[in-house]
């Protein structure tokens, strides 16, 4: 997952998607061999030597200008996320291999905002692994799963496995292929800007080879930071929900995001919401989900610490 390898990649993908007409061209009726715009075709768009874009997608140069990069940008029409993804593909690299990425912690202030958050609340690492949650956080994602696993390093779930793994998570969302494109969207940025992340690459491999639509997504290489999604939810302790999922970064952490839960003001969510808090305080909160729930697609079931069987 090197970063002139994803520089390549992408700009191919971004040019296999747009078509002669969006751009202006004129294509006079003929039969094209390759889907999108020829690289000549781009390479005159954005105002550079066919013979150095050609370059660019083969991975042979080793950077482009933020010029370039700008113009590239405009010849491809990407919008302001996608343009900054292919600003951090086209940096400069050092050839060398990168140290091992510190562990990832969670600081005594966060810790605190998340006990103190009336919300559903879950910290996410730069990977998707769960850091932490508070306990309203826990039964409303993973309910399912050992509360106390984000505690342990190597227990920690992983937000996009449950997603595209796990059987119990991808029921939660009615709709599911908006959540699932959103992870994959997110963790394509997070590899533009870490692309000798030895982990991040081995948990792109395995969700590659373990599911099939986790290939096709990352394969078409769009790009989406998590901010502020609506979804309908399929809650097994409190049922049919609309909520927010807001995403906020951490200041003094920032590959760490926040994921807050937040329901409308009077609405039946902020109700059901205030029932999953009771439920909870309660306690102790009990797996609601039968390990025989089946939902379409090749998911799996953790066992009782967290971690995915095959």
């Amino acid at each position: 997952m090197s970063g002139q390898g994803q520089l390549a990649e992408y700009l191919q993908a971004c040019r296999a998607r747009l078509r002669p007409d969006q751009v202006g061209l004129p294509t006079y009726g003929e039969r094209r061999r390759v889907p999108g715009l020829r690289r000549e075709e781009v390479a005159g768009l954005a105002g550079v030597s066919a013979s150095y874009y050609i370059r660019l997608e083969q991975g042979q140069a080793l950077h482009a200008s933020q010029e370039v990069v700008a113009a590239l940008a405009r010849a491809l029409q990407l919008n302001p996320e996608e343009h900054a993804h292919l600003r951090e593909l086209a940096q400069p690299r050092r050839h060398r291999t990168a140290p091992k990425p510190p562990p990832e912690r969670v600081s005594p202030d966060t810790a605190e905002l998340l006990a103190t958050l009336a919300q559903p609340a879950i910290l996410l690492g730069r990977r998707g692994d769960v850091l932490a949650w508070n306990a309203l956080g826990h039964a409303f994602f993973a309910g399912h799963l050992d509360q106390s696993s984000p505690r342990r390093p190597a227990d920690r779930p992983n937000m996009t496995k449950l997603v595209f793994l796990d059987a119990h998570t991808r029921a939660l969302y009615e709709n599911w292929a908006v959540k699932a494109r959103a992870v994959v969207g997110n963790l394509r940025l997070t590899a533009g800007r870490y692309p000798e992340d030895r982990e991040l690459s081995a948990l792109v491999g395995e969700l590659a080879t373990r599911s099939p639509e986790f290939a096709t997504m990352w394969a078409d290489h769009r790009v989406r930071a998590c901010d502020s999604t609506a979804h309908q939810m399929h809650h097994p302790v409190v049922g049919e929900i609309v909520v927010k999922q807001q995403t906020l970064r951490i200041p003094h952490a920032p590959d760490q995001t926040l994921t807050i839960v937040t329901a409308q003001p009077g609405s039946a969510a902020e109700s059901a919401l205030t029932l999953l808090g009771q439920a909870v305080a309660t306690g102790p909160f009990e797996d609601p989900f039968p390990m025989d729930f089946a939902v379409p697609g090749p998911v799996t079931s953790p066992d009782p610490q967290g971690r995915h069987l095959p």
